[in-house]
């Protein structure tokens, strides 16, 4: 079972909107056994989408599309797939009543435009879009289907987990469908190739059917182990045994859960707070802390010392410290890290301080470098990095160390 997703919009061409929407979507139809084969985007253009829409077809069994399906001149993606199918727009009731209860405290919002919004293909199912006045509609061509969907991407999501991929799992499609098995596991304090040398007895032993993925970032390894539709949850699982052995000297996770969600569920077992004390990555850390629901359970609040006055004022560090060691130093990064525990009244606290450039930086200590410590219950730790020479690389990388080393001292303490 095969899926392509085309999105639709000048806007995503230009760099104005990312698509985040296809890698949600990759994901979701990963979990239902659908290999996606290809993305594409494509301008509000009738003969750019029409020939998308032919060639998706001709490699793929379900074709899902986002976005041109607004009330304005530029989204013309529902008179085109009219025209693809054969048919032409009718009033659909339902829908019309939808959008005037969807729209009841706003009678402004209720014209000429919104009401093409009610006018949807005839050939179409037309499924509710209970957040949003576009209609969800889903085409068959012989034994394919195609699902359109609204491109903002809370409306897309809803309409995929609450009716495309329901009306999927439930149709003809359903028999057809593989099992696609996915293990991940993350290792970190090696570089990529030397884990590609650690493992090539163990590539060199899979079986056609199972493949490895090494997905490097901010100092992270993710070791994807994928089956399409070979393997038995047992046999993958066998496999994935032997490579979490492996790589047990780095492994820091056998999930592909983000880090900071792993860490959010260690400190809620243990029922232990923290706070963070940032400099050079300026709110970043607390960001990824508080990012997922049920933050509040562990993560209590943040100073953001950018500037001396701040650190002196409010975390205590002393200016003689500073002017003798600088503010990206061991010692002041050690201060931070206590105080902000102390100050909010937590558990933990975790403390950064850096260069992050482009300019700032010495010959003792080039843009990059960050110190970064760790206040616990039976001590401070301090360490400091060296993380390349782009701002927000050496940012984002500051803050994968800091969960990293949480991480290490939650499993220790």
């Amino acid at each position: 079972m095969r899926a392509e997703i085309i999105t639709i919009g000048d806007e995503l061409l230009i760099g104005q909107v990312v698509d985040t929407n296809s890698a949600w979507m990759a994901e979701r139809l990963n979990e239902c056994g659908i290999e996606l084969f290809q993305v594409t985007s494509v301008h509000d253009n009738r003969e750019h989408i029409i020939a998308a829409l032919d060639e998706a077809f001709g490699r793929a069994d379900i074709v899902l599309t986002t976005g041109g399906l607004g009330p304005t001149k530029d989204d013309i993606t529902k008179h085109v797939l009219c025209e693809y199918f054969g048919t032409h727009l009718i009033e659909d009731m339902r829908v019309r009543a939808h959008i005037h209860e969807l729209y009841k405290e706003r009678p402004d919002v209720l014209n000429r435009l919104t009401a093409t919004q009610w006018l949807v293909p005839e050939c179409a199912e037309i499924l509710p879009n209970r957040v949003g006045s576009a209609p969800l509609m889903i085409f068959h061509k012989g034994e394919k289907l195609l699902a359109s969907m609204p491109g903002v991407p809370y409306e897309m999501k809803i309409a995929m987990d609450e009716q495309i991929l329901p009306y999927i799992q439930q149709s003809v499609f359903s028999n057809q469908q593989s099992v696609i098995l996915h293990r991940t596991l993350q290792v970190t304090g090696i570089p990529e190739s030397s884990l590609a040398i650690l493992l090539e007895d163990y590539e060199n032993e899979m079986p056609s059917d199972l493949h490895l993925a090494y997905l490097p970032k901010d100092g992270i390894i993710r070791l994807r182990l994928s089956s399409y539709g070979g393997m038995t949850e047992k046999e993958i699982d066998a496999w994935f045994g032997r490579l979490k052995e492996l790589t047990k000297d780095y492994l820091i996770a056998d999930t592909d859960e983000p880090l900071e969600v792993i860490v959010g569920k260690l400190l809620k077992e243990k029922g232990a707070t923290i706070a963070t004390a940032e400099s050079c990555t300026g709110g970043k850390l607390a960001s990824l802390l508080n990012k997922h629901a049920g933050s509040s359970a562990f993560y209590w609040g943040s100073v953001v010392s950018y500037d001396n006055s701040v650190k002196e004022q409010v975390l205590n560090v002393p200016a003689e410290m500073i002017k003798t060691h600088g503010v990206v130093s061991e010692e002041v990064v050690r201060i931070m890290a206590e105080s902000v525990r102390k100050l909010i009244g937590t558990d933990f606290g975790i403390a950064t301080s850096g260069i992050a450039g482009p300019s700032g930086g010495s010959e003792e200590k080039p843009v990059g470098t960050v110190w970064m410590a760790w206040a616990t219950p039976k001590g401070t730790y301090a360490e400091c990095f060296h993380l390349g020479k782009l701002r927000e690389q050496i940012t984002d990388r500051a803050c994968m160390k800091a969960l990293i080393g949480l991480l290490k001292i939650l499993k220790n303490e």
